[in-house]
């Protein structure tokens, strides 16, 4: 088994294009075996998995846990609900003492960006990002590549667009930097308040008009518009939001003939993208679904380093 250049997963910005491509290449065994009439294999037997979600989610940590349970691990589920960190207990003394227990991998999602980097620094196991702060979310943005790569067989020379909160959305940031490591052309689209004043720094063409930046584009991933920012004030309206950025049939003309849409959920619907376009025959929003536990399945069993156990 070829292996990856890293025991962890923290992000995308720094992994070179060959662990991609390997992670996207695994994956391809395991979507067989979820398709399959027995979802589960032998491959990660014996070894325990703390998921530890300090945010709410719903889809990665199931994602997450089916992979986890397809590849016959052991799992720990932490809860901040319910353990001491409500007593005052630092991220610190809670991983160490978990690590105790003689914990082989952790899935952390964490609200302060660089919380995955830190256990890295206090604990021995393998540790995979589920989302940290506003910087990345690399199994998502794996997964749209696959379901991407899975349609038109490549990535490179593709025109994806990313429309929504970029300045907020580390589902984006992750994207832009393993698209353009596999060679993809990537546009950023999103009213100028919901910009970072960085954003110069991706290295990607920018856009505040929806219209033209969807000119000849294969791909558009729309991302969830964090309503709670509208107190904000970062924009006027729902209602004027989907006027001037959502998703509505009309706009699709712009696209290129065999175009795709993808959004990772949740879908605001009405706002950002709307019911016809997310449930039309180019959508491949559920797609994304299945094929996560498909890239999960891959980054585990890489991690671990079992060898020839994925049949």
């Amino acid at each position: 088994m070829s292996r990856l250049s890293s025991r962890h997963l923290l992000g995308l910005e720094e992994t070179p294009q060959e662990d991609i491509q390997l992670i996207l290449d695994t994956a391809e065994t395991f979507r067989e075996v979820i398709d399959r009439t027995i979802k589960r294999v032998p491959t990660l037997r014996g070894v325990t998995i703390l998921n530890l979600f300090y945010e709410p989610s719903t889809r990665t940590r199931i994602s997450f846990e089916l992979a986890e349970k397809r590849l016959s691990a052991d799992i720990v589920n932490f809860s901040t609900s319910t353990s001491s960190v409500k007593k005052g207990e630092s991220l610190r003394d809670t991983v160490q003492n978990i690590e105790a227990m003689k914990i082989d991998m952790v899935v952390v999602r964490h609200g302060s960006t660089g919380a995955p980097y830190f256990l890295t620094q206090c604990m021995d196991a393998n540790i995979i990002n589920g989302g940290d702060g506003s910087h990345e979310h690399p199994t998502q943005a794996l997964l749209d590549m696959y379901t991407i790569r899975h349609k038109y067989k490549k990535l490179k020379g593709l025109r994806v667009v990313l429309v929504g909160d970029i300045k907020h959305s580390r589902v984006i940031r992750s994207n832009i930097w393993g698209l353009k490591t596999m060679g993809a052309s990537v546009a950023l689209c999103g009213p100028a308040t919901l910009l970072p004043y960085d954003v110069e720094q991706f290295g990607c063409d920018v856009y505040t008009d929806v219209d033209e930046a969807l000119e000849g584009a294969d791909v558009v991933n729309i991302m969830r518009i964090q309503l709670e920012r509208q107190q904000g004030g970062l924009f006027p309206s729902q209602r004027e939001y989907t006027n001037l950025f959502g998703i509505t049939k009309e706009r699709l003309k712009r696209l290129n003939r065999n175009y795709t849409i993808m959004h990772p959920g949740p879908i605001n619907r009405g706002v950002e993208i709307t019911s016809e376009v997310a449930d039309g025959k180019n959508s491949v929003i559920l797609d994304q679904v299945t094929n996560g536990q498909a890239v999960r399945m891959a980054v585990l069993y890489l991690l671990s380093g079992r060898k020839g156990e994925e049949e």
